[in-house]
């Protein structure tokens, strides 16, 4: 294996530390450079500033259901913030009870992502933002018709004012994506029991745990999901039994991308479950078993299946304290 350059503790450090794990300092180091925490923020856009007159508004937008046709749909419907920040059924409900084709994906460390959405057809949170807003299985309204219902609000036109100051006429859709954006930009989730691992705190996963971080390097899950929030945002082909979803086709028209779907964060995949673009499986030991055999090709033995779900669970973060806003 190839280590990657990352800070990594010392072998004396470690060895003091380690010695009620049975693990070797230098094994362990060797492992842990595969891997980084968290960091409390993810990149910020040069267009897009982290103001909290911008945060606090696209914390109301995010929970606002007057922007969609039926008035009883937000952001925060299927992006619930008390169920891991989805909807924990298999694939999402909108407009009318219409049932979509896809999983709600997790908001949560969504700006560490390379692409949005689970065929990519926007590169980041501020593309991704309107198209609920627009899409007919989910908001169903217009973004001419959620603008005017905005500006109908004294409230939304302080708020907009405030978060836009420069801006002659603030409430405009382009704004809307920002300040959504931005909000969602704050809902990360570090200092995980492998943050904390990775900092020097080695008593914080498990001797489990531990086994399971190294078997997820050396089974080779690392080459897919890595970087701090675990995926490397390419696009793999992936077909489950019950799912004619072609992916990333949809988007490219590329015959090689049929079935091809952006590798999902894992990231507190412990509470976001179901798990892939159709739901279909609601466990983890499930999934890890079915990842083994479509992407690795291999099959895990039960104490190993244990092991990388026990590590997978040290990934679930600190939740972001987040207030439901009172709206206008």
């Amino acid at each position: 294996m190839t280590p990657r350059t990352l800070p990594r503790l010392g072998a004396t450090a470690l060895a003091l530390v380690l010695g009620a794990t049975a693990v070797h300092a230098e094994d362990i180091a060797e492992y842990m450079d595969f891997f980084e925490p968290l960091p409390y923020l993810p990149p910020i856009p040069a267009d897009n500033s982290m103001d909290q007159a911008r945060i606090d508004l696209g914390q109301m937008l995010f929970f606002e259901p007057r922007i969609s046709a039926s008035g009883v749909i937000s952001c925060a419907t299927c992006h619930n913030p008390a169920l891991g920040w989805t909807d924990r059924i298999d694939r999402a409900v909108g407009h009318a009870g219409q049932v979509g084709n896809r999983n709600t994906p997790t908001v949560l460390n969504s700006g560490f992502l390379g692409a949005q959405f689970w065929d990519g057809r926007e590169p980041d949170l501020e593309g991704q933002s309107l198209g609920p807003i627009q899409a007919d299985v989910e908001m169903n309204m217009s973004l001419e018709e959620a603008i005017q219902r905005l500006k109908e609000f004294e409230v939304y036109q302080q708020h907009f004012a405030a978060a836009f100051p420069e801006d002659a006429d603030p409430i405009r859709a382009e704004n809307v994506a920002l300040s959504i954006a931005a909000f969602e930009r704050t809902l990360n989730t570090p200092n995980s029991p492998l943050d904390r691992f990775l900092r020097g705190d080695v008593q914080a996963m498990t001797d489990q745990q531990v086994e399971g971080m190294k078997l997820f390097v050396d089974a080779g899950c690392v080459a897919c999901h890595n970087g701090p929030a675990f995926t490397d945002s390419n696009y793999y082909r992936f077909e489950l039994p019950s799912s004619k979803d072609e992916g990333r086709f949809l988007v490219t028209g590329d015959e090689a991308d049929k079935f091809a779907f952006r590798t999902p964060t894992l990231r507190n995949v412990a509470v976001t479950y179901p798990y892939f673009n159709n739901g279909s499986v609601d466990n983890l030991h499930d999934a890890v078993n079915l990842m083994a055999e479509q992407m690795l090709g291999q099959e895990f033995t039960e104490e190993e299946n244990d092991a990388i779900v026990a590590f997978l669970n040290a990934l679930t973060g600190e939740m972001p304290e987040v207030e439901i806003p009172a709206l206008p």
